[in-house]
């Protein structure tokens, strides 16, 4: 019981920290608070990727490049790539031999890695936690250059209509389900591209890692 309290309490305090560090990013979104961090923005980004206002499909694909970018940059960085994935193979391998004993009925088996399922759950769990620890760090990119596309969407766009992949003329400004239209060309255009940024970035971590084991084995 003291160790399971012991885990817990880190647990509940990491959890409280990232949701009030949401929170306050959050604050970002609100209507005039959202205005006030895009039009200081607008200085920086609109001379740069604005266009004048003419393109505002290059502006989205340049801020979504920008935006996802650097969050999968720091998202990336601050995760232990080589941990997570052994702990993906090794609960992977469980996972494989505790099906492979409930295929055969084996109940020893199947009692012995149910008790052994407890802590790789927990090892799921802290690696879960590991990444959770970066959203806010990442929100703090992310909702100010929407608040930035937004402002620029309002009093820098001259033209908003635009051709997308699912229709041939389509108003920026509009809405498609519940989401504003502009921002579902966002992200399609942001979540291929940090795909493969990520996976670029854990491919030259692994290379590096790899590396420096072959250097260490030599010596």
């Amino acid at each position: 019981m003291v160790e399971e309290g012991a885990v817990k309490k880190p647990q509940t305090s990491q959890m409280m920290w990232m949701m009030l560090s949401l929170g306050i990013v959050m604050i970002l979104f609100i209507g005039e608070v959202r205005n006030a961090v895009g039009g200081a923005l607008n200085v920086v980004f609109a001379p740069v990727i604005g266009f004048n206002g003419e393109d505002p499909v290059l502006t989205l694909i340049f801020a979504g490049i920008i935006m996802i970018g650097i969050s999968t940059v720091i998202r990336t960085l601050m995760t232990d790539t080589m941990s997570q994935a052994r702990n993906q193979s090794e609960m992977k391998a469980f996972n494989a031999e505790l099906r492979q004993a409930r295929i055969e009925n084996n109940l020893y088996k199947i009692k012995k890695l149910t008790e052994q399922q407890k802590v790789m759950m927990s090892k799921s769990m802290d690696a879960s936690m590991k990444m959770m620890k970066t959203m806010p760090i990442t929100m703090m990119v992310v909702i100010p250059m929407f608040s930035w596309v937004w402002y620029f969407l309002d009093h820098e766009a001259k033209n908003l209509i635009a051709i997308v992949p699912w229709s041939d003329t389509v108003n920026l400004a509009g809405s498609m389900w519940f989401l504003p239209t502009w921002v579902l060309l966002y992200m399609l255009i942001s979540i291929p591209v940090g795909q493969l940024l990520g996976r670029l970035i854990r491919w030259m971590k692994f290379k590096k890692r790899l590396e420096e084991i072959d250097g260490a084995e030599i010596s």
